[in-house]
């Protein structure tokens, strides 16, 4: 393995277990700041000697050792400024003061303890009502989902500039409220439940179509998103929208490995193999969807995540595209806007309704967007015009909409189907 190869899997490694460092970071030094720093200060350390040494056999714990061992040397940094050296060299001789006895202790502890706990800990702190609703979400994306600024920036429609700035503002807040880095309990998780949804389904999202690199999709992060889900319905297995976020994600997810081809190129939902699909997840995924109906009891009454199952099902239990429901789809998207509307579940309706209704029925709802001015920027919007305009037969506006589409798209194998599908037009 050659040098960079050896510091790409050491990255790819370090991508893994980041998240859950630095929430066991962040608990102990009740800093996201300095849980980033230490956690990045963590990396360099495994940059210089794994290459020598090799990855352990745990490089969670081999990682959090490491950052204890900066945060003890960063407090006794600042104790040193402040103490006569008659006191230093006692420390030195072998006594540890009681704040870096303390930050031992409380690192030791977080070693031990369940990951997932302080995930979630870190994400309902993160999800506080102190904070905005978009400042959660972009603060969450960041310290779990590893998100660049851009990748949320394009994530919320906006820009890069505006992330950055709720980001360092969330930040501050958290620091000056001196929030516990835990799940709450009651009323304060109740509270937080529907920003902590939404910010794990953002991070999967980004793991099921990445934004942007030279990769279609990041597994690893729909499998963190996952995970969470599932804690998440077991600390509270009666809410409807958390097993209806769990049934949507598993229900996606089977479709991960179907999504590019061995070149790693994009599959088109009609195009995939479903014999590669995950049956296991599809059974749990209906499974969960199942008892989210159940406790909602009536339709009107689900929730936006429980319906985004609901559809996710419709395309589970097709055994091949053609048997897929349209009609009851765009029902479902019917019923979505009602419960979720924004201008992209407007877009994913007409989609539907083109499937549906046929491609001048797509059009139609697409060009009425009133919203539409929000997703100029968006590569999905005319490339869904594209789909609709390629299947009226108006091949010359289609190539036009999927050029436009590569253009915005910032993710290389997206591009390269969209050119792909321009070229087809003729």
């Amino acid at each position: 393995m050659t040098a960079g190869e050896t510091q790409q899997a050491i990255e790819a490694t370090f991508r893994i277990e980041r998240a859950r460092l630095i929430a066991g970071l962040a608990r102990i030094v009740r800093d996201v700041d300095r849980a980033e720093e230490l956690a990045q200060d963590a990396l360099v350390i495994a940059l210089s000697e794994w290459p020598r040494t090799g990855v352990p056999a745990n490089p969670g714990a081999w990682l959090m050792t490491a950052a204890k061992r900066r945060a003890i040397d960063a407090i006794r940094r600042d104790r040193m400024r402040t103490r006569k050296h008659a006191e230093i060299a006692r420390e030195l001789d072998g006594e540890v003061d009681d704040d870096a006895a303390n930050v031992v202790e409380a690192v030791e502890a977080a070693v031990d303890d369940d990951p997932g706990d302080e995930l979630l800990g870190l994400i309902f702190t993160a999800c506080h009502p102190i904070l905005s609703a978009d400042a959660r979400a972009a603060l969450t994306l960041r310290v779990i989902g590893g998100l660049t600024t851009d990748e949320i920036a394009r994530a919320f429609l906006t820009s890069e500039a505006t992330i950055a700035q709720r980001i360092v503002r969330a930040k501050k807040t958290i620091g000056n409220a001196g929030l516990g880095f835990e799940v709450p309990r009651g009323g304060d998780r109740t509270a937080r439940l529907a920003s902590v949804l939404e910010v794990i389904y953002l991070i999967f999202n980004e793991g099921y179509a990445a934004t942007a690199g030279d990769d279609l999709v990041r597994p690893d992060l729909c499998l963190e998103a996952q995970r969470l889900g599932r804690m998440l319905a077991g600390l509270m297995p009666g809410d409807s929208e958390v097993l209806g976020l769990l049934a949507l994600m598993e229900i996606q997810a089977s479709r991960l490995s179907a999504r590019t081809g061995p070149d790693g190129a994009f599959v088109p939902l009609p195009e995939q193999n479903r014999a590669r699909w995950d049956q296991l997840l599809i059974r749990r995924g209906l499974d969960a969807l199942a008892r989210a109906e159940a406790l909602a009891k009536a339709p009107e009454n689900q929730g936006p995540y429980a319906v985004q199952a609901a559809l996710a099902a419709c395309h589970a239990r097709a055994r091949n595209a053609t048997d897929t429901d349209w009609p009851r789809i765009a029902a479902l998207y019917d019923r979505l806007r009602a419960v979720m509307p924004s201008p992209v579940v407007e877009l994913n309706r007409a989609v539907a309704h083109s499937m549906a209704f046929g491609p001048e029925a797509g059009l139609r709802l697409v060009d009425a967007m009133a919203d539409a001015a929000m997703l100029r920027n968006y590569a999905p919007l005319p490339a869904a015009r594209g789909d609709f305009l390629f299947r009226a037969g108006r091949l010359a506006e289609a190539r036009a909409e999927f050029e436009a589409a590569a253009r915005l798209t910032r993710n290389a194998r997206e591009k390269a189907f969209l050119l792909a599908r321009a070229e087809a037009c003729g």
